[in-house]
């Protein structure tokens, strides 16, 4: 899986991450029907199956993020996901179908367990945005996923998360798990663009190193 910083991203000072172990053939899961299976990376996820892998990783953008955050020493994504399943921050239903992320525990869990600032923003501005990275905190933002397609129009709102990592002269820098190219999953967004994907709500984090202040 993408684990280091991408040389030529100046404002990258996060790793970039995809929640597909491949992300060569993330355009053909996400649109050409390709099982995740097919996958040969998938013991890179960190998933005990591949049968594991493949229902999950569609599911893990929030992990994804939670990752790219936590910085290059940071457990396996199916590590991760192993970690918030024990705080209740997915849930399945009576046929076995993943629901979440549920942004509370999941943020409970990247306070106790990796020693981050979380805070549930269920209310969000896009220039509310800037604010927090501004001092110095980085946001996983609800958008919808065509958001790697921001000259298209946007579908809707929500139901896929990215994590803003900074702000660029005319709005965010923001790290998509599920771009399927590398300008998509480390991209500069003008402000209206990014508004019209996002859904108003997120989770922003803060290492508790950086003082009491942020």
């Amino acid at each position: 899986m993408t684990s280091t910083v991408d040389p030529s991203c100046p404002t990258c000072r996060f790793p970039v991450h995809t929640q597909f172990a491949s992300p060569g053939l993330i355009e053909r899961i996400v649109y050409g029907g390709l099982d995740p299976a097919a996958d040969p990376a998938w013991r890179s996820s960190g998933a005990a199956t591949v049968e594991d892998y493949a229902r999950w990783c569609g599911h893990l953008c929030g992990m994804t993020c939670l990752r790219m955050v936590l910085g290059p020493g940071a457990p396996s994504l199916f590590a991760l996901r192993d970690g918030a399943l024990k705080y209740g921050a997915y849930t399945r239903d009576s046929e076995g179908t993943i629901r979440g992320l549920i942004y509370a525990p999941m943020a409970a869990y990247a306070e106790e367990a990796h020693a981050l600032r979380a805070t549930v923003h269920r209310h969000l501005t896009a220039p509310e945005i800037l604010g927090l990275l501004d001092r110095g905190r980085s946001v996983m933002a609800s958008v919808h996923y065509e958001i790697r397609n921001p000259d298209r129009e946007a579908p809707g709102k929500g139901g896929h998360l990215v994590l803003i990592t900074a702000r660029t002269p005319d709005g965010v820098h923001l790290h998509n798990p599920s771009g399927t190219t590398a300008a998509t999953r480390a991209a500069d967004l003008p402000l209206a663009t990014f508004e019209r994907f996002f859904a108003g709500r997120g989770v922003s984090f803060r290492s508790t190193e950086a003082g009491p202040g942020a």
